[in-house]
């Protein structure tokens, strides 16, 4: 049986993810901050883990809790999206830190533990990167804060990339996506974005290793 390892699982993409592997029969680990949480991810069958992905002694317990692991799909969700502002609006020190320390430093602490539980099974890694945070790509000044802090997670990406030679890692822009921070209005549903996302995944190989991808697969400028 698979093993699927889902970082930030309460809701939206990540619960989606969680729910369809465990759907599909593999074996699903995932985390979540809350106790309610946490309760309905094993309701539906997954091992459910309680990780802050802010706080350093949860990331080193969650290494200690995998120890020997081997991963055949990780996949790093947790992210904030802090303020949607217009312009160079300059943001609070407490935002900046609760967003780059959510999607950015997280990454940088996380990501090192859980490679090598992925290269264990020559899986794949993936992280839920946005096209917000290509610069080649872009064409407003919206929420510049996200924008960087996703900037960099692709950065980190790229960088787990090159330091393996067994793992296939990705980074995803999961399209517009009908979710809490998505909205009503987005573009598509959360079970499309994330179907989309794992056939990607069943179907990549160290071709696609370090590359920038939309949910449907089509490679996006970093």
């Amino acid at each position: 049986m698979p093993t699927a390892l889902i970082i930030g699982a309460s809701r939206g993409i990540g619960h989606e993810f969680a729910r369809q592997y465990k759907a599909a029969g593999w074996r699903v680990i995932a985390t979540a901050r809350k106790t309610d949480d946490l309760a309905q991810l094993a309701a539906h069958g997954c091992e459910a883990l309680p990780l802050d992905v802010n706080n350093l002694n949860d990331c080193a317990g969650l290494a200690w809790r995998l120890d020997d692991e081997k991963i055949d799909v990780a996949i790093l969700n947790a992210g904030v999206f802090g303020t949607r502002t217009n312009g160079l609006q300059s943001p609070q020190q407490e935002e900046f830190d609760q967003v780059m320390h959510t999607n950015v430093l997280a990454a940088m602490r996380i990501l090192p533990l859980v490679l090598p539980m992925v290269e264990n099974a020559s899986g794949k890694l993936a992280v839920l990167s946005s096209r917000m945070g290509s610069i080649a790509l872009r064409e407003n000044n919206v929420a510049w804060l996200y924008r960087a802090s996703k900037a960099a997670l692709n950065s980190v990406l790229k960088d787990a990339s090159l330091s393996t030679q067994k793992a296939t890692c990705i980074a995803f822009h999961p399209g517009w996506v009908q979710t809490d921070m998505g909205g009503a209005g987005a573009e598509i549903s959360v079970d499309v974005s994330v179907a989309g996302m794992r056939e990607v995944i069943a179907k990549s190989s160290r071709v696609r290793n370090g590359q920038f991808l939309n949910y449907d697969g089509s490679p996006l400028a970093w």
